[in-house]
């Protein structure tokens, strides 16, 4: 059975939107991530994790949207961005088209962390119009689910976890020799409970958060397996419930 959009003809997708209402959308970025990683960490990622979903539970899965809010990467060559306004009306725009054949429950798979609270601003409005979003991000589940696996110096952005994830998903594309550690900088007025509009290259030079040199292809199967898991645990629970048990409550 067919399972990713783009590879269906129309009368395919007329069948499996008749008799179901729930699809996956991955999202991500295309921004550095080190000189071991590709640009395309976050995409890519997300795309793997959303397609082995849909594969394991029947969900539709759509193609992957590459361009996130990256803004604060831009220093680092060949990191491409868009506006928060503009990721959020385009993937708005992508959730409605489905919402046109009777899908009401959609999953985000987001690869980076910067897209979060465009993401969450659109589940909230579309909810209102009676379609439920949920996002999933792999790195909480997997610190959550493997807390000793990596070392908090590893779970940084560019870091051996990330870079475990791409060796186990797309060793092809990374550069094992060019993995670096990197302590992050702390800037000269920053001090508990301030928020600053720093940008990457303020807290390091390489990209990398943290250790990465400590990858391996073997953790990165293994934090793969365990998000995958807790994400079709989430996919079947989402297309048993009831659409008025997840849309906005009236008054109370």
């Amino acid at each position: 059975m067919k399972v990713l959009l783009h590879e269906m003809s129309w009368t395919e997708a007329k069948e499996y939107f008749s008799k179901n209402d729930i699809a996956i959308i991955p999202v991500g970025s295309n921004e550095q991530h080190g000189p071991q990683n590709p640009l395309g960490t976050d995409h890519l990622i997300a795309k793997t994790i959303a397609e082995e979903t849909a594969k394991r539970t029947g969900a539709i899965c759509l193609q992957v949207i590459p361009f996130g809010v990256s803004h604060h990467h831009r220093q680092f060559w060949g990191t491409v961005y868009v506006s928060p306004k503009t990721f959020k009306k385009y993937v708005k725009e992508v959730c409605l088209a489905l919402n046109y054949y009777g899908v009401r429950k959609i999953v985000i798979v987001n690869g980076h962390g910067g897209n979060l609270n465009a993401l969450t601003e659109l589940a909230r409005e579309l909810r209102e119009k009676r379609i439920f979003v949920s996002v999933f991000q792999w790195w909480p589940v997997a610190s959550k689910l493997l807390p000793n696996i990596f070392k908090s110096d590893e779970r940084g952005h560019a870091g051996a976890e990330e870079t475990s994830m791409n060796l186990a998903l797309h060793p092809h594309l990374v550069s094992v020799d060019k993995a670096v550690d990197e302590e992050i900088r702390k800037h000269a007025v920053e001090t508990e409970g301030i928020t600053l509009p720093l940008d990457t290259a303020d807290y390091t030079g390489s990209g990398v958060f943290g250790k990465s040199t400590t990858a391996s292809a073997e953790k990165g199967r293994k934090v793969f397996e365990a998000v995958i898991n807790e994400l079709v645990k989430h996919v079947d629970l989402l297309r048993k419930a009831k659409v008025e048990d997840l849309i906005t409550k009236s008054k109370v």
